[in-house]
């Protein structure tokens, strides 16, 4: 523990021939060891508090400094050990400021009255008008403002859950501010009423107002050039930079956003990159990804979304005002200048293309394409199972999580395939099935939630997702017996029964959490029945439940055998699976095949349009394969080949168990 002391007769006559002056040198304390060497035209005021400065700073480019204030003015200001501070025009207040900081060349910090520094502060997301207000705090996951966004049908659930933030947002008010350990703050304007973590760099920063940096030593936070931010908290690992413009918004963990993109009412979770485009009212949820001039994000709920050059949406009639919204499910894409009118919903890992105006819910078709023709939407289902572009995304999320902060406040479950997709197709082959019953075999076109099914789409789609469907099941069969020693038919048969109670029934995707619909109404029951629930104990419940995923996804497996393969779970025998495992195979191929046809696309002789601009077709042929690579030897090409032989080598492997135990 540090002691302090005050200064003695022989320190202050050092600091005021040093150019220093204090309204109460009395006011003022200092750590043992301290030496008022380094300090220079400096004024006091207020309850000062001093460490030591004895140590030697390296600044970027190799330059050396000593620690100490110089031509800074602080008022009621504790100061760490072995911080630098220099040229303040105006002056700093009511901070606490860390050890080894570096402050120089800003205009002005300052705490100003009693703040909250951002938590509390409410965020209209998908509707601009009011009533899916999300009050932010400084450990928001995208689950839990997923409830209070989207549960309104439950404001016992929303009233309990803004109290708790209420409660929060007191327990961090403050007439004082937090400037912590390691920090940068160079060449900024104004920073009023906000609390800096650990390690964060503000560089170029114009105005900061009202909000939490909570930058840490393993996830630093990088505030950049021009930034101006209101009402706003920034998690860790994020970075906002190069004229962003933030107000009322939510930053996330490893967040990028710079490149002059602006944004408010808006809330980014982990890992979502924006750039040059605006956000109005938009929930993002994980991956959410922006990156064009031309390109909005307004009144919209996206996750793992990538927003092609122009891509807009509109919720505003013109009758009552910017009331309406959409949904855009996890993994969906949309290409230059498309256009949704909102309200419309969107099914996961979409592509949609053109303008659409018809208020479409794809939702019960997942994997699809959603494309413009002759001013009418058409839906092509299941097609997206066959892009590469869909393969790569599902491939890239995991690799491309910044989140460096071991503390990571968000539950990302990055599966493809999953119950709450699985569900979405069962249910799809059954709506398509009805409409050729509805509209007949012989039909050219069906129509659809505003959309047009062509007849071929529609045959195709139900064959794309007998594929996937075949391929999850036969996966999760195979992963539950993978490595599971079984010596009779009790013994697999064991092996085979669901380990966790939960899993049944309908299955959702919480913002980026998979799980089923029925523990997500047993955790709602706990924070509305419980008044001494907390945030912390919500938030160690997601956790828990996001580590339960693969037990409670082979609970919804089992419950869906009778439906898919006519047997219960325990009624199934060794050549039963051994033919659920061919289907498997025969599925994972056929899928990859496509996946592989797809992928030649991009070594077609369009594709090698542009190259060898000055030459023969030769030379043509031989920039493309300098620039591209061969086709055989490309990465994704490769990766699917070894797919094949891998999942086929599984197959083979659990066969020959089964072949066993028949013959025992």
């Amino acid at each position: 523990m540090t002691n302090y002391r005050k200064l003695n007769a022989t320190e202050i006559s050092r600091l005021t021939a040093q150019g220093c002056e204090a309204d109460d040198w009395n006011q003022m304390q200092v750590a043992e060891g301290f030496s008022p060497s380094t300090i220079t035209h400096t004024r006091f005021s207020g309850e000062i508090v001093l460490g030591v400065f004895d140590k030697t700073i390296t600044l970027p480019g190799g330059l050396t400094r000593r620690a100490g204030l110089h031509n800074v003015t602080l008022h009621n200001c504790t100061v760490g050990n072995n911080t630098l501070i220099d040229g303040v025009a105006n002056y700093i207040a009511n901070y606490h400021i860390g050890d080894d900081c570096y402050i120089q060349n800003v205009n002005l910090l300052l705490t100003e009255g009693e703040s909250s520094f951002g938590n509390g502060t409410e965020v209209s997301v998908l509707n601009e008008t009011g009533g899916r207000e999300v009050p932010i705090y400084n450990r928001l996951s995208a689950q839990l403002a997923y409830l209070i966004a989207m549960y309104r049908h439950r404001p016992d659930l929303t009233r309990r859950l803004r109290q708790m933030v209420t409660d929060y947002a007191a327990t961090v008010t403050s007439n004082r501010g937090t400037i912590g350990n390691g920090v940068h703050i160079v060449n900024t304007g104004t920073i009023r009423n906000v609390c800096i973590g650990d390690a964060c760099c503000i560089d170029g920063a114009s105005r900061l107002e009202n909000g939490s940096i909570n930058s840490c030593r393993e996830a630093p936070v990088s505030i950049g050039a021009n930034v101006t931010a209101e009402d706003f908290i920034i998690s860790s690992g994020a970075c906002v930079s190069d004229g962003a413009v933030l107000s009322r918004c939510f930053v996330g963990q490893a967040c990028h956003l710079f490149h002059l993109f602006s944004a408010h009412d808006s809330l980014f979770f982990s890992n979502c990159q924006g750039e040059n485009g605006e956000a109005c009212a938009i929930f993002a949820g994980p991956y959410t990804v922006t990156m064009h001039k031309s390109s909005l994000l307004i009144a919209g709920m996206f996750s793992f979304l990538n927003a092609g050059s122009g891509s807009n949406q509109s919720n505003h009639m013109y009758k009552l005002g910017p009331i309406h919204q959409g949904v855009v499910e996890r993994g969906s894409k949309t290409t230059s200048d498309s256009y949704m009118l909102w309200p419309a919903k969107i099914g996961a890992f979409s592509l949609i293309m053109g303008r659409h105006v018809n208020h479409p819910d794809t939702s019960g078709m997942p994997f699809s394409y959603l494309i413009e023709h002759g001013k009418h939407s058409y839906l092509v289902p299941g097609a997206n199972l066959k892009s590469v572009g869909t393969i790569r995304d599902a491939q890239k999320w995991p690799k491309r999580d910044r989140r460096t902060d071991p503390d990571k406040l968000d539950c990302i479950n990055f599966n493809l395939l999953s119950p709450y997709t699985i569900q979405k197709m069962l249910q799809g082959i059954d709506t398509l099935q009805g409409l050729k019953q509805t509209s007949g075999e012989t039909s050219e076109s069906y129509s659809f939630q505003s959309t047009t099914i062509k007849h071929s789409s529609l045959e195709k789609g139900i064959q794309l997702y007998t594929m996937a469907i075949h391929k999850f099941m036969g996966n999760s069969i195979i992963k539950r017996l993978e490595g599971a020693p079984f010596a009779n038919i009790d013994d697999l048969h064991r092996r085979l029964q669901p380990t966790d109670s939960l899993g049944q029934g309908e299955w959702i995707d919480l913002a980026g959490l998979i799980l089923p619909k029925q523990a997500v109404e047993e955790e709602i029951d706990r924070i509305t029945g419980n008044n001494g629930y907390t945030l912390a104990q919500a938030e160690a419940d997601f956790h828990a439940l996001h580590r339960r995923y693969y037990d409670m996804e082979w609970t919804w497996v089992c419950s869906q055998m009778k439906r898919w393969y006519g047997k219960e779970i325990d009624s199934l025998t060794p050549q039963d699976i051994i033919a659920i495992v061919r289907q498997w195979n025969e599925s994972v191929v056929k899928l990859d095949h496509l996946l592989y046809d797809d992928a030649r696309k991009e070594f077609s002789t369009i594709s090698r349009i542009g190259f060898g601009v000055d030459g023969s077709t030769s030379q043509r042929d031989g920039d493309f394969e300098q620039v591209r690579g061969q086709f055989k030897s490309d990465p994704f090409v490769q990766m699917v080949c070894r797919h094949i032989e891998e999942k086929t080598a599984l197959g083979n492997e659990l066969i020959d168990r089964l072949n066993r135990l028949e013959e025992i």
